[in-house]
């Protein structure tokens, strides 16, 4: 058949003919945002802005020195090995191997330009049109629109809530179906905090085994868990021939945001694969930036604990302070992450209250129906920051809201 594109074309303008010759699911992608909150800010002045999930901490000068050491010996070209340079590699092996306690090899690690690409390849790798990812909500929205992107069905399945967020473990098998790829979960969960149990893990571990899905772990934020070292971690219990992948990122943990590196664990049989894959989705990461990885990775078990005990200390304060606000609906205080998650209780709509709070206290947070429907009344605050900017955000909240 012949398309007559120039008698198409002026049926409509130059946005339209454009925006419908591009594929369906890019065309339906969720770019609703923050921006317009932010946007009011900027007119407001003088907002704290606790809606990121980014720290206030600029990278240390011993990870940027090995990064800018790099650059000046000329590591400026194609990188080698498309899953990561040897030093990284070794250094992620020896890491998570202490960490973890048990063997983690070299050949089980991939290196991308960040947790989300990371992420990315890792679905692309699994999931069709047609085919379905099952993951635990609420949760960061960038899940459910790259399942959406590749051109699967996101299917969410919501944390039960009474005083806590709680997973129902059957609910979540049951949502899955022959065509299930996939379970994907974050844990410690932006922006929950909730962190799946050992014992969890182990029933999502046997039904991986029983059903052949894949469970993909984000634990990008494994290292702020205030109950020990390290939150329970799906790589403690699978074997290298498990279909389980692990996804991690030097964003939180190393205050390494605008650094955009993370990498994958996996299983090795598809370790080709994902070389392959990063050659013709990114052609590797910057030689430099794994330079200032393999720093963080040797040398920042100190700059780690600080990150977690900063993280901590603004939780602790959103946990004595939100209280005193009338009608505050606090879960009970989470194991781990850098949010605190709360609703009010009769104001069921989170775009409308985060409004409200910006124009009364010109403090910023995230509204929780960015993080899908069972969160539509909820806010995120960001709590990864200095003691007394948290201190003075809460004492607005208080003051505003009381």
């Amino acid at each position: 058949m012949t398309v007559n594109h120039a008698s198409f074309r002026q049926g409509h303008n130059s946005g339209q003919y454009a925006l419908s010759g591009i594929r369906p699911q890019i065309q339906d992608l969720h770019t609703e945002n923050i921006a317009l909150l932010a946007m009011r800010a900027r007119e407001l002045g003088n907002v704290i802005p606790l809606w990121y999930g980014e720290g206030d901490v600029v990278t240390p000068k011993f990870i940027r020195d090995a990064a800018a050491a790099a650059l000046d010996e000329g590591k400026t070209f194609y990188i080698p090995n498309m899953r990561g340079l040897d030093p990284l590699n070794v250094a992620l092996s020896e890491y998570q191997t202490a960490l973890h306690g048990c063997p983690i090899g070299i050949e089980r690690t991939t290196v991308a330009p960040g947790g989300m690409q990371a992420l990315y390849i890792a679905l692309e790798m699994l999931v069709d049109v047609g085919t379905n990812v099952v993951y635990v909500a609420p949760q960061w929205p960038n899940i459910h629109n790259a399942i959406h992107l590749i051109g699967g069905e996101p299917r969410p399945v919501a944390l039960d809530f009474d005083t806590d967020f709680r997973l129902d473990l059957d609910k979540l098998f049951a949502r899955c179906d022959a065509r299930t790829r996939a379970i994907f979960l974050s844990t410690p969960s932006n922006p929950t905090g909730w962190t799946a149990s050992l014992e969890e893990m182990q029933a999502l571990l046997d039904f991986s085994r029983k059903t052949g899905i894949w469970i993909l772990s984000d634990e990008v934020y494994g290292r702020l868990y205030f109950d020990g070292p390290v939150a329970p971690s799906i790589l403690q219990i699978a074997g290298d021939d498990d279909r389980v992948i692990s996804i991690n990122s030097f964003s939180k943990a190393w205050a390494m945001t605008g650094w955009r590196i993370g990498w994958l664990t996996h299983p090795t049989g598809v370790a080709a694969h994902l070389g392959a894959m990063t050659q013709y989705i990114n052609s590797g990461t910057s030689g430099m930036v794994q330079a200032g990885a393999v720093a963080a990775i040797r040398q920042g078990e100190p700059l780690v604990a600080e990150i977690r005990d900063r993280a901590k200390t603004g939780l602790d304060l959103a946990y004595e302070r939100l209280p005193s606000i009338p009608g505050m609906i606090l879960p009970d205080k989470p194991k781990g992450g850098m949010y605190a998650f709360f609703a009010l209780e009769g104001e069921p709509d989170s775009r409308a209250a985060c409004a409200r709070i910006l124009e009364a206290a010109r403090v910023g947070l995230a509204p929780g129906y960015l993080f899908g429907d069972s969160s539509k009344a909820f806010l995120r605050m960001c709590v990864f920051r200095d003691k007394d900017q948290i201190a003075t955000a809460l004492d607005r909240m208080v003051d505003a809201l009381s």
